[in-house]
């Protein structure tokens, strides 16, 4: 079998790499590397989810897949009287984030390295991200949800972007079953986000 992102010990060899780029008008210096989701530069998918998340300022956020970063730092670098947490499988995601918000002096995060959400059922937040890791598969995600919803503080959002052909229409379904009230904000090349309120 190959091995994807979605490990916890990837063992592929090391190719770093260094993206500049900006995200809601602050300039990020991020380091990926072989081994994690979208080495190469930050997905669109990623993008339209940072463009388009409402983070109120002062609130408690997760970012669930964090990958090296880019969706939970955007969040803290908007939200800073808040906290983030990000969580992600794989160990050298986990590194990457940590080095990643360090080398862009953000430091309202916390990076654990987590299934799912199992390293943070103590916990309670206003807004939950994902780019939902979807070649895990459907079990995964769907799985995501659900522990969102129960992490979730009442009147709490969860933000997902997902395509079409990747299982939008499943997706929004399970969201439906579980959140009162399920919107989608946006489409783009594809991509749909949308809003899953508690």
């Amino acid at each position: 079998m190959s091995q994807h992102y979605y490990s916890q010990q990837p063992e592929t060899r090391h190719d770093r790499r260094e993206i500049q780029t900006v995200l809601r008008g602050k300039k990020f210096h991020l380091i990926s590397d072989a081994g994690v989701f979208s080495k190469g530069d930050i997905d669109y998918g990623s993008r339209a989810l940072i463009e388009a998340m409402e983070i109120p300022d002062g609130s408690d956020v997760l970012d669930v897949g964090c990958g090296y970063g880019p969706i939970g730092l955007a969040a803290a670098s908007l939200n800073p009287a808040g906290h983030v947490t990000m969580v992600d499988i794989n160990n050298r995601a986990v590194e990457l984030s940590r080095e990643n918000a360090r080398n862009n002096g953000i430091g309202n995060v916390t990076v654990l390295q987590s299934d799912v959400l199992s390293a943070v059922v103590e916990q309670k937040f206003d807004v939950v991200l994902t780019n939902p890791p979807i070649r895990a598969g459907k079990a995964v995600v769907h799985q995501i949800f659900e522990e969102a919803y129960r992490q979730l503080n009442e009147g709490g959002s969860l933000w997902i972007v997902i395509q079409k052909k990747q299982g939008s229409p499943s997706a929004v379904a399970k969201l439906e079953s579980l959140f009162p009230e399920v919107e989608e904000l946006g489409k783009d090349k594809g991509y749909r986000i949308i809003r899953a309120k508690k």
